[in-house]
């Protein structure tokens, strides 16, 4: 589609400066295409190539004037490599605001993106900004790459209409009147600059909010995540550790970070006499999916861990966690876990190594503690396994797993690199509760990994 266009403006730009004789011809498809094709069309066209457009018949003049969704980047400037930079800024500066100029409809998202330093004067984002508030915005996405973060003006915190709000090297400080955003449903905040207690005021005060990503936002210690509507978090960066309150719908939780568990305070709380498994899943009630990196099971692990929650998640059907399968209290903290999941359906470990502590026997520890029989069999079809070695360890927790999990499909096992035959042939022999249990040896090789 993007190609047949482009062909009929060079056609047309031709017709223009070749006279040519006028014969009766019907009219060309795209001309008679009706308005709301015309519409959606425009839609996947970079900005560039929609005003373009306007060569092509009567009835596409002027039609981008009304695109909802205004896209500026790269490709809104074609240039040599070796053009004055100053040039190049000066087209884009230019086309940004002939466009917000003669826009006469409704802009429902404005993404501006900016890796190569298109502008170098921050003013002109906020002028665009401050058009943009007057025009009852819904989503607003601004990504830069500068020397400095990217302050977001005051004059955004008093747009209400404001819907999605993703933003990338900018800095958040709202005015101290600003009590939140009211329509808010989804944030994404990528390398942004913003104190603990100001980016927990703007979740608080935005009572819509259903989903909330935050990747390496540096700065943030035990945050606690109140947002009623929350229906989606993900976290990826380092932090001391996460609360939730008031999150009674929150769905899905994609933690993929590594925690700052060696500073003093986060040492006193993993001896502390508190639960954190307790506190975390406390006001999750409708879990359905839990993928959880890095340290989180040992944070988890802290302080007094119960055998099972004392509410069960009963939504939760998807698991993913790193385990190090050689410390003993992460293995109980995945076992609390499972025995609290009554209806998970696939769980995936990835054994972590990072540590690698003495190989524990079971001298060492009392078996029968950890691989206690669960009250209730666990309900997973579908297992996955990353990353095992040949420890007695990690074999006796893959052997309980497959003695108590009646339903069971399948099992996959991807080991380490340079693992011993004798482990596939290990597994193979376990005994399995479920008839239709399938252990999969998966070569690591063959993946990459």
């Amino acid at each position: 589609m993007y190609l047949c266009l482009n062909m009929n403006i060079s056609y047309l730009k031709e017709t223009k400066s070749t006279p040519r004789e006028v014969i009766d011809v019907e009219p060309d498809r795209i001309s008679c295409l009706p308005g709301h094709l015309i519409d959606c069309i425009l839609s996947y066209l970079p900005i560039k190539e929609a005003v373009r457009t306007n060569v092509l018949s009567n009835k596409w003049r002027n039609k981008w004037y009304t695109l909802p969704n205004l896209v500026f980047d790269e490709q809104c400037v074609s240039h040599l490599a070796s053009e004055d930079p100053l040039v190049i800024e000066n087209k884009f500066l230019k086309i940004v605001d002939h466009v917000l100029l003669v826009h006469s409809g409704v802009i429902n998202m404005f993404k501006f993106v900016d890796y190569e330093n298109l502008v170098s004067d921050s003013a002109d984002i906020d002028r665009w900004i401050l058009h943009l508030t007057g025009r009852s915005i819904k989503e607003l996405v601004v990504e830069v790459c500068t020397e400095e973060h990217y302050k977001i003006p005051w004059c955004l915190f008093s747009c209400q209409s404001l819907q999605c709000l993703k933003l990338h090297w900018c800095g958040l400080k709202p005015p101290t009147t600003f009590e939140g955003f009211k329509n808010m449903k989804s944030i994404h905040l990528s390398s942004v600059m913003v104190a603990q207690d100001v980016l927990e005021n703007l979740i608080c005060g935005c009572p819509q909010l259903e989903e909330l990503k935050l990747t390496h936002i540096d700065g943030l210690y035990q945050i606690n995540i109140h947002a009623p509507n929350l229906k989606f978090f993900e976290i990826y960066g380092k932090f001391g550790g996460v609360t939730f309150d008031n999150t009674f719908q929150l769905a899905k939780i994609v933690i993929t970070s590594w925690f700052e568990l060696n500073s003093e305070s986060n040492q006193s709380r993993l001896h502390g006499s508190s639960s954190n498994m307790l506190k975390f899943f406390d006001h999750l009630p409708h879990i359905q999916s839990l993928e959880i990196g890095s340290d989180l099971l040992k944070y988890l692990a802290a302080g007094v861990l119960p055998v099972k929650l004392p509410t069960p998640c009963i939504h939760l059907s998807y698991l993913s966690l790193c385990i190090n399968l050689y410390e003993l209290r992460e293995i109980s903290a995945a076992l609390c876990l499972l025995k609290s999941s009554p209806n998970l359906r696939k769980l995936e470990m990835f054994a972590t190594v990072l540590v690698r502590t003495i190989p524990l026997t079971p001298a060492t520890y009392c078996w029968e503690d950890i691989f206690s029989v669960p009250t209730t069999p666990f309900q997973v079809r579908h297992m996955r396994i990353v990353g095992i070695s040949d420890t007695k360890l990690e074999l006796e927790f893959i052997k309980f797993l497959l003695l108590y999990s009646p339903v069971l499909k399948k099992m996959t096992v991807m080991p380490v690199a340079n693992v011993v035959p004798e482990l596939m042939k290990a597994l193979i022999r376990f005994k399995r509760a479920s008839g239709e249990a399938e252990v999969i040896w998966q070569d690591p090789f063959e993946y990459g990994e």
